[in-house]
């Protein structure tokens, strides 16, 4: 609100309040007339001293004729008896009266209310003075600081406008500057042309040409060092690396064998074991499957199986049969069967186990119960499924210190091997039929590569592949990870190229892999296409006689033909 509509508000209150103030005061002047004159009554009179006459006080209440003036006594109305009021005049004079007080209380009462409001009114009016004052006094001083600011700007702006002179003045001085040395720099080039006969492109060319061949020869030192301390470092990196994931897994040694002994109460339970005209080991070893050698040895009895599962479930079908003592053939399929139960549940137990190890959960649940049986199966008296675990550990550590996925290097070497769960049932080399079986149940194209490849009867293409090559080298040739010793290693090897060598054409044999592939090299003029084919075939047959290995061995014949010249 702005200073002249407060003031014509207060303007306009104080009228209002004038108006009410006269009116009040008009009706207050008009209704004693209204009611008329009234008669004073008359009262009596009192005498004015006791024991005074009635005349005398009289006298002594009246002034005298002749005190007063002629024009009173002139004026005087004739003394007229007054008649007495009546009880209605006399009860409309005192509620006359009654309402002249109201009105008069009700008139100060307004009047009251008419001095607070305009107190009220004097206090907004000073306080809206004093904002006001206030207000007058801020712009005062803000217009103050403006006008402080717009001299410091000025002042500023005049040093500015010095400032821009200067560098115009140094910018015009660096370019007298810059063309003079221009010109200096035109006649040294022009010096040097004279003196040297050459121009400045033709010595321009000529040193740009040396500090390329110069540069062309640091950089192939340079590399060749780079090369040759990158060989370094990575043979050493690489043996630290194989060295460390030995030395960080921590395996037991093997003893399995082919051969099971269950141990006898007494000598008189191998007669309970034979029957009856060994009805009962007849029966024993159509239903599992084993061989029963019951020889001189006290107290045991041997079972004999290629087929480690079947021969493990045999031994727990006689011990449970032993330990019952009742043997008769209906017992012995009835136990079987239980343990065949039992088996299976070992090795699905077995496999959980081994998964729960190395980190794997998603495995297809048809590979589970088959990577279970390896639990029963053994390499060279390694324990295969012993040996997958730790190959997996291997290759996730060395992976891990490659910088390599952890994950897909382990599962890659934990199943490297499956396949010999089914090599006396499928024909082919485990790692083919390990290969084969792991795409049908779903497994990474580079897991299947790393299986089919871990004895380079496949090309291998991946890093995981070669991490599973090295992890089952690393985990199989450890002391004491295979029974097998190093004379009897030398001489399998040794009759391998024995029975290749001893063929007509045979020019070189060399045994690889492990005793896994046989190369020979024949001469081309004396083996043919043909030939050559018949020659792997003879080779494979007479290996599979002469020999007892485990696995496959491949036989390959290479027949290469050269023509040689020589031009004068």
């Amino acid at each position: 609100m702005t200073g002249g509509a407060f003031q014509a508000l207060v303007l306009v209150l104080l009228l209002v309040v004038v108006v009410v103030v006269a009116v009040v005061a008009v009706v207050l002047l008009r209704r004693p007339r209204a009611l008329g004159p009234i008669t004073q009554p008359q009262l009596p009179v009192e005498p004015a001293h006791q024991g005074q006459p009635a005349d005398e006080a009289v006298q002594a209440s009246e002034p005298t004729a002749v005190e007063r003036p002629a024009a009173e006594r002139s004026a005087e109305p004739v003394d007229v008896p007054a008649p007495h009021p009546t009880a209605a005049e006399v009860a409309a004079l005192a509620e006359a009266r009654a309402a002249s007080a109201q009105e008069a209380e009700r008139a100060s009462q307004l009047l009251a209310s008419l001095d607070q409001a305009k107190a009220a009114l004097e206090e907004q009016t000073q306080a809206r003075r004093d904002e006001l004052r206030a207000q007058r006094s801020d712009v005062e001083r803000r217009e103050h600081r403006l006008a402080e600011r717009e001299e410091r700007l000025d002042v500023e702006l005049h040093s500015l406008s010095d400032q821009v002179g200067a560098v115009d003045q140094t910018r015009a001085e660096l370019e007298e500057r810059r063309r003079r040395l221009e010109d200096a720099e035109a006649e040294r080039l022009a010096a040097l042309e004279r003196v040297a006969g050459l121009t400045s492109e033709q010595a321009k060319a000529e040193l740009v040409a040396g500090v390329e061949h110069e540069a062309k020869r640091q950089a192939v030192l340079v590399a060749r060092e780079i090369e040759r301390k990158a060989l370094r470092e990575a043979d050493e990196r690489a043996r630290n690396i194989v060295v460390g994931a030995i030395q960080r897994v921590a395996s037991d040694q093997t003893s399995e064998s082919v051969v099971s002994a269950v141990h006898l109460p007494g000598d008189e339970m191998k007669g309970r074991i034979i029957g009856r005209e060994g009805r009962n080991i007849r029966a024993f070893e159509q239903v599992t499957g084993v061989n029963v050698m019951i020889d001189d040895t006290p107290e045991s009895v041997l079972l004999s199986c290629f087929d480690p599962v079947r021969r493990e479930t045999a031994r727990l079908t006689l011990s449970e049969l032993v330990k019952d003592g009742r043997i008769h053939p209906a017992r012995i399929e009835e136990v079987h069967e239980r343990s065949r139960s039992q088996i299976e549940a070992l090795c699905l137990q077995a496999a959980e186990d081994a998964m729960t190890e190395v980190g794997i959960t998603d495995l297809h649940p048809a590979l589970v119960p088959i990577l279970g049986t390896l639990r029963y199966r053994t390499s060279y008296g390694q324990n295969v499924l012993k040996h997958l675990v730790e190959c997996a550990h291997i290759a996730g550590l060395m992976a891990g210190e490659l910088g390599l996925d952890v994950a897909q290097c382990k599962r890659s070497a934990f199943l490297h091997d499956i396949g010999k769960a089914l090599t006396h049932e499928v024909e082919g080399s485990h790692a083919l039929v390990g290969a084969d079986l792991a795409r049908r149940y779903g497994e990474n194209a580079d897991v299947v590569h790393a299986i089919e490849a871990h004895h380079n009867e496949v090309e291998v293409r991946t890093v995981e592949a070669v991490l599973t090559q090295a992890a089952d080298a690393i985990s199989g040739g450890r002391p004491g990870a295979r029974r097998e010793s190093l004379e009897a290693y030398v001489q399998r090897l040794e009759k391998l190229e024995q029975i290749a060598g001893v063929h007509e054409g045979v020019e070189k044999v060399f045994a690889m892999q492990a005793g896994r592939e046989i190369r020979v090299m024949v001469a081309p003029e004396e083996i043919d296409d043909i030939a050559a084919q018949v020659l792997a075939r003879d080779i494979a047959k007479q290996i599979e006689e002469d020999l007892t290995y485990p696995g496959q061995i491949k036989v390959v014949v290479v027949r290469e033909s050269r023509a040689t010249e020589t031009a004068r």
